[in-house]
């Protein structure tokens, strides 16, 4: 099953739009997990466990693996999201944005050692660093559009001679030229509606992830009423500290499910 298929059919199985972000961090690992040399797959899969029922994807990012050495734990945790939670897409959060056979190693990385169902990808090198990833016809390739973080504006911003910002000739491009296999998706964040608004108007139905809610601070009710698509959905909303370290005690694997489960809630009550 295609990316796109697969998250179509995650919505309305689930009927949720809250991607749950695996962050984890060591310094905030729950006292039971600390010193464990599997502390991080052993989180990571509590948090799937708790939270898979209230998701539409999960999103784990490659650099808190990486940077713990911790990238045989990441293939675990796809291996049983896969095995537990077939219905589940797997967003590997990784940003690559390389060209060539640089790029081409990144998507086996992604696609084949992590099976992931898509992966974000940093489009400043232009279509050169997309076509790789491109090549694996029924994966999800996610763009880089209007991001969370204040200094996206820096470049995002920039106008070009009829006016149009940067972000907006990416959500252009990627909705008229770049989607070749139907499987492209744009990151937008939650922290500027007016401009998840506009992005939605120039690309229609295309899937948005949308990070920025609950620890960034991004209004739910202002995200979804700007993001939805015609059918009230088109969105993986994403919230990763906010659900992961809602509890700090022995209940940590309940707060966070609580949490998940609230977030699904003030979501839907905004569609």
């Amino acid at each position: 099953m295609s990316f796109i298929a697969k998250l179509d059919q995650s919505w309305s199985d689930t009927n949720s739009l809250l991607m749950v972000g695996l962050d984890p961090n060591p310094k905030r690992m729950p006292a039971e997990l600390q010193g464990r040399g599997d502390a991080v797959y052993e989180f990571c899969k509590a948090i799937v466990d708790a939270t898979a029922q209230y998701a539409c994807g999960i999103k784990p990012q490659i650099a808190y693996f990486s940077a713990q050495r911790a990238e045989d734990q990441l293939e675990a945790l796809c291996r049983y999201v896969r095995a537990a939670y077939p219905g589940l897409p797997i967003v590997l959060d990784a940003k690559r944005g390389d060209i060539g056979p640089t790029a081409e190693q990144y998507a086996r990385e992604a696609f084949e050692r992590y099976d992931a169902d898509a992966v974000t990808v940093n489009p400043y090198m232009g279509f050169d660093t997309l076509q790789p990833y491109l090549e694996w016809q029924d994966r999800g390739v996610i763009i880089l559009c209007r991001t969370s973080n204040p200094g996206g504006s820096d470049l995002q911003f920039i106008e070009s001679a009829d006016g149009t910002p940067l972000y907006l000739h990416v959500a252009g491009l990627a909705a008229e030229r770049w989607n070749t296999n139907g499987q492209c998706a744009l990151v937008v964040g939650a922290t500027f509606p007016e401009e998840i608004a506009r992005v939605r108007r120039r690309v229609g139905d295309m899937p948005l992830l949308v990070p920025g809610v609950g620890a960034q601070g991004g209004d739910i009710p202002a995200t979804v009423q700007a993001g939805r698509d015609s059918r009230g959905r088109g969105m993986m909303i994403n919230s990763s500290r906010a659900i992961l370290y809602a509890g700090n005690g022995e209940d940590w694997r309940q707060a966070a499910a609580a949490a998940a489960a609230a977030t699904r809630d003030a979501i839907n009550a905004a569609r």
